[in-house]
């Protein structure tokens, strides 16, 4: 079919998987001290172990949004190109760069008569976009039109369920989640926030448990009770430079079901320099979030 899967670099994917299924990436920019860093496509573990190492020791992280020109930027090639566009963005709840996306698809299309652009809010982020990206590609495959294709995102964002641990609360309360006192008291206790993305593809709080080993038995537990075989068996976990926890998750996650397809990859810094180091997320299909 003849056009291009877009997600912005919010996204966390299998770089090899992403390359032979032709999935493309609009960049982002992000801020590590006083260096501008631009990700054009999945950064290697290396690079992310020096990001979250400069976090714990205290250097300072910020993100951009995309900008209408920027998306005009991207897509224009490939409408110049004779192809159409579907854009996967990350969750209107956590970031204003999908009405960017919309601005620009309008513009193109008034510049490019007979233009194409589909743009899918993912209400999701991190792995959830990746699992996104790879069910476009096969459906694009599969002989989906770019309005079909569109269309089933569209049908099943609801289905991608995220869960996270979060290690550090200081990042919770930089971001304003929480207050400071919660934050010196949690810290104290070990406790380890559980959270999830809604329905609203917004980001909130659902449990807190003391120590790694209780949220990952939570996060297990969401697994068991929401998972759902018939949209395939691939987990995301996405971790902030923590893969040692990462492979005990994984193994807990095969115990559960041997035939997932577990896929542990660095959390891109897009969205872990709000989280900070440590944080743990599962990410897969199944029932409808609330």
């Amino acid at each position: 079919m003849n056009y291009e899967i877009f997600v912005d670099m919010s996204l966390d994917i299998d770089e090899n998987i992403a390359a032979e299924m032709g999935i493309r990436y609009v960049p982002m920019e992000y801020g590590l001290g006083d260096e501008m860093l631009k990700a054009t496509g999945p950064e290697s573990d290396e690079k992310m172990h020096y990001f979250y190492e400069s976090m714990r020791n205290n250097v300072s992280t910020r993100t951009t949004q995309i900008t209408p020109y920027q998306y005009e930027e991207t897509f224009a090639p490939s409408i110049k190109d004779g192809k159409d566009v579907l854009y996967i963005a990350l969750s209107s709840g956590l970031s204003k760069t999908y009405e960017s996306a919309l601005l620009a698809a309008g513009e193109l299309k008034e510049q490019y008569e007979g233009a194409q652009i589909e743009v899918v809010d993912s209400f999701g982020a991190t792995g959830g976009m990746g699992l996104l990206a790879e069910s476009a590609a096969k459906n694009r495959a599969a002989g989906m039109t770019l309005a079909e294709n569109a269309a089933w995102l569209r049908a099943h964002v609801h289905n991608v369920n995220h869960w996270f641990m979060v290690e550090d609360l200081v990042y919770l309360k930089r971001g304003g989640r929480i207050s400071a006192t919660t934050a010196i008291v949690g810290s104290v206790l070990n406790i380890k926030p559980i959270l999830k993305i809604d329905a609203k593809g917004e980001l909130g709080s659902v449990a807190n448990k003391r120590g790694s080993k209780q949220a990952m038995r939570y996060l297990i537990d969401c697994y068991k009770e929401r998972f759902d075989p018939q949209y395939g068996n691939v987990v995301y976990i996405c971790c902030a430079d923590c893969k040692d926890t990462a492979a005990k998750l994984k193994e807990m996650v095969l115990q559960v079901n041997p035939e997932a397809d577990v896929r542990i990859t660095m959390l891109c810094p897009v969205i872990g320099a709000h989280t900070g180091p440590g944080m743990l997320s599962l990410i897969f299909y199944g029932k409808e979030m609330e």
